[in-house]
Parts: structure tokens; sequence; C-alpha cells
């Protein structure tokens, strides 16, 4: 795997969206079953950075991931 492939895949597993099922069920980044260890830890670590920037910039405190569960609840 080229450095390019590892950092595009790493980046799609540390985004805060996730595809859908039919049935509007949640389905794992496809990207994580493509990443060894090493770089499943480098995705979770970015992801926590993300989402850690995010509710910094974010008047409530909210994550991505806060917002898209909030809004799946209403």
């Amino acid at each position: 795997m080229t450095p390019d492939e590892h950092e595009r895949l790493v980046e799609q597993v540390a985004t805060a969206f996730r595809d859908r099922s039919g049935r509007g069920e949640l389905r794992p980044a496809a990207a994580w079953h493509d990443l060894d260890e090493a770089g499943r830890r480098e995705a979770h670590a970015r992801t926590l950075t993300a989402r850690a920037l995010e509710s910094a910039l974010d008047p409530r405190g909210w994550s991505s991931t806060t917002r898209a569960v909030l809004a799946r609840l209403r």
C-alpha cells in the first residue's frame, strides 16, 4: 500500500460520515478492514483529535458525531 492509499484509508475511517444500509442502520467504515493495527490506531487517534477540535469550535461544544446523533433523535 502506498502512503497516499494509507492516508486515504485513515481519513475515511476518521471522518464522522458513516454509510447506512437500506433500513437506515449505520455501517462501519469499509476502510477499517483494509488498515492494519497501526493504521487503525492512527485513525482512532485522528478521530479523537478531530472530534475535540470540532467540539472546541462549536458554540455548544458539540462534535459532528453529537450533532448527527441528535439530528437522528429529533
